[in-house]
């Protein structure tokens, strides 16, 4: 009989035959497939008991699962409908901040030519511009008002303030009893103090 590393070494390399068949010569050799194992009764069991491992770890967390589910089912059903209206009021946000119509911007030059009859025809009324008591500042100011300058442009076009422009313009919407801007304005014509 081969001793084993002789068997082993057939199964491994099949051109060991030849020595082998010369070291032993009226011998039997043993020829050894490796690759065709077959499963045997040992191997049978392990794996059958594996698999049932498997199951039976599969039933036992599913019992758990169902237990947490019972024992928290009020807080499980309570976070899904907070889940769901997450979601809905994501999307709701989502629709009803998108316009509806989108709004184009078109920014044109406008040039407005005044004819030069009406600022050589204009003459102040002294009167009125004594009655209200408007200095001569805040009819400044309101003449730049009606050209349509800001209160920043103001400040800068008299060399002062934007703050002191504020209290000229407040002065005068106290004087002409108004309220904005373009009533300062129309009051202003209506009372011959600026064209």
């Amino acid at each position: 009989m081969l001793p084993e590393w002789h068997a082993e070494a057939f199964a491994k390399d099949s051109r060991i035959l030849p020595i082998l068949k010369s070291e032993h010569p009226g011998s039997d050799i043993l020829f050894i497939f490796a690759p065709s194992m077959k499963l045997t009764t040992f191997h049978k069991h392990t794996l059958i008991y594996g698999a049932s491992l498997a199951v039976l770890l599969f039933l036992m967390k599913w019992l758990e699962f169902r237990f947490i589910i019972l024992d928290h089912a009020l807080e499980l059903y309570i976070g899904a409908i907070a889940v769901i209206f997450t979601a809905l009021g994501i999307w709701l946000t989502k629709k009803l901040t998108k316009p509806k119509v989108e709004t184009v911007i078109i920014e044109k030059e406008v040039i407005i030519t005044q004819p030069a009859t009406s600022n050589a025809n204009f003459t102040l009324n002294e009167k009125a511009l004594e009655k209200h008591g408007i200095s001569t500042r805040e009819l400044e100011v309101l003449q730049l008002m009606a050209t349509g300058l800001s209160n920043q442009e103001i400040a800068e076009r008299l060399y002062v303030s934007h703050n002191t422009i504020k209290t000229h313009s407040s002065n005068l919407f106290l004087k002409l009893d108004v309220k904005r801007r373009t009533q300062a304005v129309d009051t202003g014509r209506k009372l011959g103090l600026i064209p």
